[in-house]
């Protein structure tokens, strides 16, 4: 069941989607997170982000929207706090970085440097304040940026988070490997809404969202499978993955490892399931090394 994600070993290929698990304290009477390939923390940024007005979910078919503006109480928390927890339990951990500038992201990278961090996830989903707001993962350009100045602050396994929210998701993936990214993990929500016909008003207070669950995942899908073809970067897939077989579907279009989001809130232990699900798939299969599925599909 182990497998290698651009330099990082994982015992098994199942992670937690940031900002789905927290630093995992929350479910540890559910999930022993040390049994997890990785721990992957919710996303931290250089200072405290207050997030954004209430309300800031809503549940929709098949899925749910989310605005919660990357709310964190910053990286001197996490370091004090969840890190240390982490390392006693012994997990691996991905930490996800969140900015709105290159230096930010970097900034964050090297307050880490002395901590239990065994790889960092860039989230180039945020907007880029010395680009009038714009979001840096929609733009190649601002990707290469942020990448190549994380690039500098780290030897650790870099992974950088693309959006869907793009024409090509395989020209944003090429700028992150051009950068020198270890790897690269799709898809991050979708942007979209919900609205209360009978009030006439939107159901999230900034209207707008990222969608995810079992909604996302035909699309989740295609990207993972583009992108395995498009570059040569290791593929962490998610996008509505709730069983071992959704996260078999993932390996077989190219992903080396998996993270599983929006199913922990409704099941918080389904991260153990899905890895339970794997190996299940794996001897019914007559499978005997899980890297063995990595993009088999029959195309």
């Amino acid at each position: 069941m182990a497998v290698n994600l651009g330099g990082l070993p994982m015992k098994n290929p199942v992670t937690t989607a940031s900002g789905t698990f927290a630093a995992g304290m929350e479910y540890a009477d559910f999930v022993n997170v040390s049994a997890l390939g990785a721990v992957t923390t919710k996303g931290v940024s250089l200072h405290g982000w207050a997030g954004n007005a209430s309300p800031r979910i809503a549940e929709t078919p098949s899925g749910m929207l989310n605005s919660i503006g990357l709310q964190n109480p910053g990286v001197e928390h996490l370091k004090t706090v969840e890190l240390p927890w982490l390392r006693d339990q012994g997990a691996t951990v991905i930490v996800n970085v969140s900015g709105h500038s290159a230096q930010e992201y970097a900034s964050v990278i090297e307050a880490l440097e002395d901590g239990p961090v065994d790889a960092y996830e860039i989230n180039v989903s945020c907007p880029n304040v010395d680009a009038g707001g714009m979001t840096i993962g929609t733009d190649p350009s601002s990707v290469e940026a942020v990448v190549s100045r994380c690039r500098q602050a780290t030897k650790r396994p870099l992974i950088v988070k693309l959006t869907p929210n793009v024409t090509s998701v395989v020209d944003i993936a090429r700028a992150a490997e051009a950068a020198g990214a270890d790897a690269i993990s799709l898809i991050n929500t979708l942007l979209g809404m919900a609205v209360d016909a009978k009030t006439r008003r939107p159901k999230l207070a900034r209207v707008v969202g990222g969608l995810s669950g079992p909604a996302v995942k035909p699309v989740a899908l295609r990207m993972v499978w583009e992108c395995y073809r498009g570059v040569s970067l290791p593929i962490l897939g998610m996008g509505g993955i709730a069983t071992g077989e959704d996260a078999v579907e993932f390996m077989l279009c190219g992903a080396t490892a998996v993270a599983v989001g929006t199913a922990n809130f409704s099941d918080p232990a389904s991260t153990a399931r899905v890895i339970e699900g794997i190996e299940r798939y794996c001897r019914e299969q007559g499978v005997d090394d899980v890297n063995e599925l990595r993009g088999a599909l029959k195309a």
